[in-house]
């Protein structure tokens, strides 16, 4: 039976709530307050409801399971994504309603955004002088820090840890919403001028996760699509270095960063997938930039990274608008 520590509040929202997030409209029956709210969806594209999912026994991690994917996360929940459109939650008894909601708003929407055929990157992006500039790295890369960093000094986040990009009429690529937040390291959120007990865990386990929930209020995020002016793919090095990417490197960046990427073949997305990789390398300027990682000296970097930007798109719209 799905778990009732989420039920109460369902109660008087027999409706649902709607959301926008990742360019979708979403009609959830679970409250999801990482996401700003919207006064209608409209017709969704996307549900999520509580529901059974499947036999308890099953193996952890994502498997095809008739036309769905079945994604188990053992003492969390089980989750059932189906053509793109659909997520149903069933959530173990005892499992925190954050983590459940940690995986549902994670890896099921990776797995979903695979099936629609959508470019999911590992990566923030930031609005810089009224375009998208996409961070892309590993984690532990950084992605996080430098988002904070630009929050911190005025710039507006548009997505953490996952942009997901689109491609306007035109054939312009563009960076829809994420989830409004930072998730921060203990360390990077203590170099930020920020106390870990101000926080949320962004998972509750026994061992204390280190991850913490930096919440980006409105007037921080961008709520609409951005055209994407330029993508750094993050590494660490000795010294400090911007160099370009481009051709099959750039398109093998781009699909070696991609969020769940190892679920591209179960969604049998594979082709389409390398396809809008290669769109996106021909639509928008790629970059390594190497840094070593030292906190003290991140201040500069960013400032080198920004007059770098400057110089991709000197046309820039000033104060972002």
């Amino acid at each position: 039976m799905p778990s009732s520590r989420l039920i109460p509040e369902l109660v008087s929202r027999a409706a649902g709530f709607n959301y926008r997030v990742f360019g979708l409209a979403i009609r959830s029956d679970i409250p999801l307050p990482e996401l700003f709210e919207a006064e209608s969806a409209g017709e969704a594209d996307v549900s999520i409801r509580i529901g059974p999912v499947a036999d308890k026994d099953c193996e952890p991690g994502l498997r095809v399971d008739g036309g769905a994917l079945l994604l188990t996360i053992p003492e969390i929940a089980r989750y059932r994504i189906q053509d793109g459109c659909e997520i149903i939650v069933e959530p173990e008894p005892l499992a925190p309603e954050r983590n459940v909601r940690l995986f549902l708003l994670g890896s099921a929407f990776g797995a979903l955004l695979h099936q629609r055929g959508l470019l999911p990157l590992h990566a923030n992006a930031i609005e810089i002088d009224g375009k998208a500039v996409a961070f892309m790295g590993e984690s532990g890369a950084g992605k996080s820090t430098l988002a904070a960093w630009f929050h911190d000094e005025g710039y507006r986040i548009i997505a953490d840890d996952v942009c997901v990009v689109g491609f306007s009429d035109e054939g312009a690529a563009v960076a829809h919403p994420g989830l409004p937040r930072l998730r921060l390291w203990d360390e990077a959120l203590e170099a930020s001028g920020r106390s870990a007990a101000d926080f949320p865990q962004s998972y509750i386990a026994d061992d204390s996760s280190k991850k913490f929930d930096v919440a980006v209020g409105r007037a921080g995020a961008v709520e609409r699509e951005l055209p994407i002016g330029a993508a750094y793919l993050l590494e660490r090095g000795d010294k400090f270095e911007i160099q370009p990417l481009n051709g099959i490197e750039a398109a093998e960046a781009v699909f070696a960063h991609t969020y769940r990427g190892g679920f591209v073949s179960a969604a049998k997305s594979e082709l389409s997938h390398w396809n809008v990789c290669l769109r996106l390398v021909r639509a928008v300027p790629l970059f390594r930039l190497v840094r070593p990682w030292s906190l003290p000296d991140l201040g500069d970097h960013i400032s080198a990274v920004l007059e770098h930007i400057r110089q991709e798109y000197p046309d820039r719209v000033e104060n972002g608008s």
